[in-house]
This record gives C-alpha cells, sequence and structure tokens, in this order.
C-alpha cells in the first residue's frame, strides 16, 4: 500500500494562544538580517485560498502526489484538465498588500532573503528579488524524460488547441492552481507530449510526496545560518520541508517569529505567533517602521 503524504496536523500539546501584539515583529525588522519564509496564507487575500485555514482547499480536495502522477496516465489526465482550468484564474492573481510588503522590506535593507513554500510567483510580482521557490513555480513545465523545461503559457496554449470548447465550471480553485472538477467534467481531455521527445510533461512543483532538490534544501539552510531572525509569513508549518528551518533557527538560538491566523506545528519553537490577517499584520507593520507597506512595486 502506497503510503500518502502528511496532508494535516492536530496539536498534541497546549500552544500559547496567538496575539494581536506587533511590536515584536517590527522590533526584528527594525534591526534588520531578517529570513522571511512564507506560505499559502500570504496569497488568501491576492484570491487564492489555502490548504489549512477556515474553508482550506484540503477540506473538499485531496492534492494530486508525485507517485500517483507518475505511475497512473488517468491520474495526470485528470491533474492536467483540472490544473489547466486553475491556470486560467491562477494566472491571473496579482500580489496583495502582504506581498507588497515583504517587497518593502526587503528594498529597504531588513531582510536577508525569502524563501516562499508558494508556487505563485506572487512575491516577485511584488518586486521581490531572489526569492527561493521551495516547491518550485506554476510557470515552467518539465519533461520527465529529457528534463527540457518550458513556459507555463506555451503549454496553456497547446492545452486550448488539443481541447477546444472545455469550460467547465470549478467548484473551487486550489493552492497549487489545481481546480475542482468532477470525473464528467474532466471527461476526455487531452493531454499534450514534450515538444522535444515526446515524454511526460508536469510542472515544475514539488507535489506532495515528493522530495525538495537537496541542493535547494541546503541553500535554504545556508539562509537560515546567515540570518539574524526568521520570519514566518502564511504558513502552517504542517510539512516538514518548512518546519525544519524553522527547526534549525531556533536550535542556532535565533528568533522565530510567526504570523498565522491559526495555531502552527512551529509555534513552540518560537517567541510570538501573531493571529492577524498577513495584509493587515504587515502593512501595519510597515507603518510602525515608518516606511510605506503596501505601495505597490
Amino acid at each position: 500500500m502506497r503510503m500518502r503524504p502528511t496532508l494535516s496536523w492536530t496539536p498534541t500539546e497546549d500552544l500559547p494562544p496567538g496575539s494581536t501584539d506587533l511590536e515584536p515583529v517590527a522590533d526584528v525588522l527594525s534591526t534588520g538580517g531578517v529570513l522571511v519564509l512564507s506560505g499559502a496564507g500570504i496569497s488568501t487575500e491576492s484570491g487564492i485560498p489555502d490548504y489549512r485555514g477556515v474553508g482550506g482547499s484540503l477540506n473538499r480536495h485531496t492534492p494530486m502526489t508525485y507517485q500517483d502522477f507518475t505511475a497512473d496516465a488517468q491520474a495526470r489526465r485528470r491533474y492536467w484538465a483540472r490544473s489547466h482550468l486553475g491556470w486560467r484564474t491562477f494566472g491571473r492573481a496579482r500580489p496583495n498588500s502582504g506581498h507588497r510588503a515583504v517587497a518593502t522590506f526587503a528594498r529597504h535593507g531588513l531582510l536577508s532573503g525569502v524563501i516562499t513554500q508558494n508556487v505563485d510567483g506572487l512575491h516577485q510580482a511584488a518586486g521581490s528579488e531572489g526569492v527561493v521557490e521551495l516547491h518550485g513555480s506554476l510557470d515552467r513545465v518539465v519533461c520527465l524524460s529529457c528534463g527540457a523545461f518550458s513556459h507555463r503559457r506555451e503549454l496553456a496554449r497547446r492545452l486550448e488547441e488539443a481541447n477546444a470548447g472545455f469550460a467547465p465550471v470549478a467548484a473551487g480553485i486550489n493552492p497549487d492552481g489545481d481546480a475542482d472538477l468532477t470525473d464528467e467534467q474532466v471527461g476526455d481531455f487531452r493531454v499534450v507530449p514534450c515538444t522535444v521527445c515526446g515524454g511526460v510533461l508536469k510542472p515544475d512543483v514539488v507535489f506532495f510526496g515528493e522530495a525538495v532538490p537537496p541542493r535547494r534544501v541546503e541553500h535554504c539552510r545556508t539562509l537560515v545560518r546567515e540570518a539574524a531572525s526568521l520570519l514566518v509569513l502564511g504558513s502552517s508549518l504542517t510539512v516538514m520541508s518548512g518546519l525544519r528551518f524553522v527547526r534549525q533557527a531556533a536550535q542556532a538560538g535565533k528568533p522565530v517569529l510567526i504570523v498565522n491566523l491559526d495555531p502552527t506545528r512551529g509555534d513552540r519553537h518560537a517567541v510570538t505567533r501573531v493571529a492577524l490577517p498577513l495584509g493587515t499584520a504587515l502593512t501595519a507593520v510597515a507603518g510602525q517602521l515608518g516606511i510605506p507597506g503596501s505601495a505597490p512595486a
């Protein structure tokens, strides 16, 4: 039996309640050297739901796993039908005030780097540079046979041509860009192959059940070592891909601060968790620091 990846987390210990005091966040930012680790919660105000919050997509949707995608042609058909439809909405998402605040902090020299677990590219669209995309990006497509990369816009054009008239109404869009469709809505959707070798195409993202590339992990570990503190924004830290950096920072004695509405798996490692919406919180912090936190890039 194939093991399913960890998709949920339930606290097994009493965790301190969330705070609404933003002063600790402003204090660490004012001293600089802050490494940001962001999750799906920072993009909810851009219309992209998160996985685990109230109304999170895991309440209705099980994400595609790497094992299912690579082993089952029908699973790939379902994935690409749903992802193709979702891309029409996902690709139009725009940065919100939280993304813009992070970019502003960086421009004022307060950040040492940004690691994001998101695949939406919204940090970069807001003006952040050098963002480490821990789980990849939906903007890119890779062939599993020859390794050739291509742009998602080109794949979208090819899928449109191969599936003229495909326009079902989705029940929702998920943080991975996947739309909720029934098997009947997927129908006989046609998947297109790699234009170089005819191989299987996959979005250049880390699926559930797939490992983050080791070199990327080590780069992030280096960023944690070089940072003065770690600021987690909008992540439940349920999966180890992000939690390991929180643990690393805490073990090194670096302050960990979390801004997330709900409790997280990293709360016991943090000096504070601020339970406020990201856009509101980060804009307020920028105001405390005397910098415009939400001006468009």
